[in-house]
Parts: C-alpha cells; structure tokens; sequence
C-alpha cells in the first residue's frame, strides 16, 4: 500500500514540475520533470503486482493530465467543455504514447531500455503536429520559449532538439538515480549536457549577425475590440468609425508602407463572410482601404478577414462545403489573411493549421454530421477550408515577400519553413489573442513566435486585436509591446532578408529520424514477440 501511495506522489509531482516549467522563470525545472514518473513506472515494472500495464498507464494518465492542467488551464476562459476536451484528449494521448513506449521496451529489455523512449516521443509529437487532432502546444521544445536565448541553435535543429535535449537529461538523471550513487561527479555529465548548450546559444548570440538586404516601413494597429461582446455583434462600419476617431488621436507615419490589421478583422455586414470573388466589390473591404489611405496614403494592407467561396455548378464540392438555408448551393468558409497592394491587386491565404472542435472538425469527411457540435467563437466555428500549400505575399510595388502567418499556425515550426523556401523575407503573423483574456494564454502565444524567429532569422510583424502586438527581431527580442487588452498603434522600419537557415533548408530531421527509428523499434519488438512465443 505505501508503495502505491508513494507511486502516485510521484506522478503528481511529475505533472506538476513538467507543468510550473511553462512558466518562467522555472523553465529549467523541466530537466528533472520525467525522473518521479519514470521511478514510478520503474517501481511499477520491478514489483510483483498484476496488471502492470493497466497501473503504468494509469499512473503516467495522471501525470500528464497534471501537466496539462497547470500548464494550459486558461483554455477554460473561451470554454470550459474545449478545455475539459482539450486537457482531457491530450493527457490521453500522451500516456497512449507511453503505454507504446512501455510496451516496447518490455520486449527489448536491457541498457536500451529508457532510452527508448526518445524517438518514441519525437516521433509522437512529430504526429501531433501533422494529423487532424493536433494540438502541438505541449511540445517539450516550446517550453524554451520563454527563455529563447538558451536555444539560439533552433535555427539548426527546431523545437525537436529542445524536445531531445530534455528527454536526454531527464533519463541521464534517472540513470543516476537509479544506480544509487551520490557522489558529485555522477552529477557532472548531466550538468554539461544542461549548460553546454546554453553557452553555445550565448555564443551563437555573440557572433551571429543578419544583414538585412532591404527595410520597409510598417504600422500594426491593435484595434482591441472585443471578440465576445463586440467584434460579431455590431456592425463593421461602426467598428471602422471608432477605429478611425481612436488614429486621429495619434501621431501617425505618413510613410507608412505597410499597415497591418489582426486576424478576422473584415466582417461582412450581413453576418455572411466576404465572398472573394467579389472581393474588389466589396463595401467592407473598400471601406477598410478608404480609412487606410486616409491615414497612410503610401500603404499596402494586410489585413485578417472571414471570406468565403461559392462553388459554380461545375465545380467538385469540397467536404468542408456548406449550403446555403436558402438556396441549392454551397459555399466554403475560409479564416484569411488578405493582402491589396497600393494597385488594388489583391491576394489570399486560407489558415490551414485549424483548432480542432473549433474552426475545424477533424477528418470532416468521416465526421461531418458532428460539425453542429463545434465551439463556437465568434464567426469561426464549424469546419473550415483550407489550402495545401503556403502563399507568400509578393508586393511588386515595394518588392518584399511576406509570409502570412494566421493565429495557431505560428506554433508550428517545421510548418514555417515552407514560407521561408518559397521565398519570404519577413514573417507577419495575425491574430486574435482575446478569447483566453488576461490569462498566460496569450503570452505563451507570444513567446512561441520568439522560436519562429530563431528558427528562420526572420524579423516577425505580429498584429493581435487585443494584444500583444508588437515587432520581434531574428534572435527573438520583442520590441513595442503593447499592453494587453488596450487600443495601440506602434511603428517601424522593419529588416528583410533571404536567408535560410539549416532548420529552414532541411526540416526538421531530429524528428525525420525519431519517426524512422520509432518504426524500427516496433518492427524489432513484434520480431522478438514472435521468437518469444
């Protein structure tokens, strides 16, 4: 009983310990976070009990359900069934992935067997960013977010070397442990393992310059409405009008080349979305280039908008569609980032990374009936359309390329990339930010882009209609921040360049590698199941 008892502590202390490390300024607390679980499931594994299997999953089920309360509770604040589900699924996957781990190493017992666990969960959380049911905000790698000058060498490995620097720690450390030496120097290997790398980003830091090959101008407006009582319930030419009295009271750059607008801010009137292709036609969209050139005659706009696309009688419905309750037609809804040049021309890119249960029902073409049952937040619930590739946004006039980057998608880094390959000297992300409310929420949100900008040096645009907008550099220094949930405006010349960095040029391979070891592993391990037999 007390070794139950005790087994439980640790797990607890497990999730808790992996879960504060979210938070600065305890991030290093997640080097020790997986010892109490591992112990737990080591006690477990030695122990003359039955039912191992279903104890270890159990075990592992609470503390990864720990972590994920401590560490992403806020959800709560746009909804409560959204977080249960979120914190709920996400813990259950995590110990599904560990139940494979153990599962595994039972069948290829001996010195392998913790280390095991590394490409295992690489590989898990390579799947959770690729699959429908993503929800990659947990990625080991992203707790640096928050102290991103110990991973200046993201530009060469991504998030999944900050993933396999923890886990490398973590069983190095239970290896200690477990061998029951106490002396310093056992403590010494893991220690440079933890510092080595810190003094190598500080020295990456020291020497690494970008040279930028061209600046443009730009003015991010954080217009601050509110996304449950305001922003979808009062009509769009009332929201210009106050956005319009709010800039005559600031100091505007009338050399502005570039003005950019959050995530959804183009609404159509009629609480239907902007159809693109009557785009130019448009009295929102016309009226949102009316009000930009009256307050930076020189700009180019970026701007979020919900629009939609009507399929012709000949086109092939896509399994996204929706009909129209008053007609025999159907239509997609798209969450867009729209560019229109200084020559009206215009261009679109769809989001393409989706929340799951709230802009976008996984696998809508086997779960189309339950897309009634989306959250619902504010105009962009349901499933929405997406693209398969990334569109960069190339102004001929002011000869820059920019790659539109929509709220969520900017926790996905090897996602990035492919802006990056196509040619983007410079990464604006929108978004909306005030569905969790003054909660960590938005600020791990922040942190996360600091990791796109090692990841690429790139210089990041970033327009949040509550906040924080603000300028990031190609080391992941924040500049203007604007404090949360108020009206702002910041202004400045930002860098571009064309550089691509080993992370940009090839993906990320720490992860390619964990998948094709992760299938090695499991075709070893049903070989010795058979010889065992």
């Amino acid at each position: 009983m007390l070794s139950r008892a005790s087994d439980f502590l640790l797990v607890l202390l497990s999730g808790f310990l992996i879960g504060i490390s979210w938070f600065s300024p305890l991030t290093l607390l997640i080097f020790i976070g997986f010892v109490p679980l591992l112990l737990a499931v080591n006690n477990i594994h030695n122990s003359e009990s039955r039912k191992k299997g279903l104890k270890i999953w159990g075990l592992t089920y609470i503390a990864f359900f720990v972590w994920n309360v401590v560490s992403t509770w806020w959800v709560y604040n746009a909804s409560l069934e959204g977080a249960i589900l979120a914190i709920v699924c996400n813990a259950l996957l995590h110990s599904w992935m560990f139940m494979i781990w153990y599962r595994t190493e039972k069948r290829i017992f001996g010195t392998l067997r913790f280390w095991l666990l590394i490409p295992i969960w690489l590989a898990y959380e390579y799947l959770h960013h690729t699959w429908e049911l993503t929800w990659p905000w947990l990625t080991l790698g992203n707790n640096f977010a928050s102290t991103s000058n110990f991973v200046q060498w993201y530009e060469f490995t991504g998030t999944g070397g900050g993933s396999l620097w923890v886990l490398l720690v973590n069983i190095l450390l239970l290896k200690i442990v477990l061998s029951g030496k106490k002396n310093f120097k056992t403590y010494l290997k893991p220690l440079a393992i933890i510092i080595v790398p810190i003094l190598i980003s500080y020295f990456i830091l020291a020497v690494r310059t970008i040279t930028p090959e061209k600046k443009i101008n730009v003015t991010v407006i954080q217009p601050n409405i509110d996304p449950y009582n305001e922003k979808f319930d009062s009509p769009f030419t009332q929201q210009l009008n106050k956005l319009h009295a709010q800039l005559l009271q600031f100091k505007l750059n009338k050399e502005t080349q570039l003005v950019v607008y959050p995530e959804t801010f183009v609404i159509s009137e009629d609480g239907f979305d902007v159809d693109e292709q009557q785009s130019k036609n448009s009295p929102e969209v016309n009226n949102v280039i009316t009000l930009t050139k009256v307050h930076f005659p020189k700009a180019s706009i970026l701007t979020g908008a919900n629009t939609s696309h009507d399929f012709s009688a000949n086109e092939k419905i896509s399994v996204t569609a929706r009909k129209y309750s008053n007609a025999d037609k159907y239509f997609d809804s798209y969450n867009t980032a729209m560019y229109i040049d200084t020559v009206r021309n215009f261009t679109f890119y769809h989001k393409s990374k989706l929340v799951p249960g709230v802009e976008r029902m996984p696998y809508p073409g086997f779960f189309k009936y339950f897309e009634k049952y989306a959250i619902a937040l504010g105009g962009t619930s349901g499933s929405l359309a997406t693209q398969k590739e990334r569109t960069v946004f190339e102004d001929k006039v002011y000869g820059i390329k920019v790659a539109p980057c929509i709220c969520y998608e900017s926790v996905y880094g090897d996602f990035m990339t492919e802006y990056i390959r196509k040619g983007a000297e410079v990464i604006c992300i929108t978004t909306n930010d005030g569905w969790w409310g003054n909660t960590p929420g938005h600020k791990q949100h922040l942190n996360y882009a600091k990791l796109r900008a090692i990841e690429t040096r790139k210089q990041i645009i970033r327009c949040a209609n509550t906040g924080i907008s603000c300028f990031i550099d190609e080391f992941g220094n924040i500049s203007q921040p604007q404090p949360y949930w108020e009206f702002g405006v910041i202004n400045s010349e930002v860098n571009l360049n064309s550089v691509k960095t080993f992370f940009v040029r090839f993906g990320d391979l720490i992860s390619y590698i964990s998948v094709g070891l992760t299938l090695i592993i499991l075709l070893w391990a049903q070989v010795a199941r058979y010889k065992k037999a």
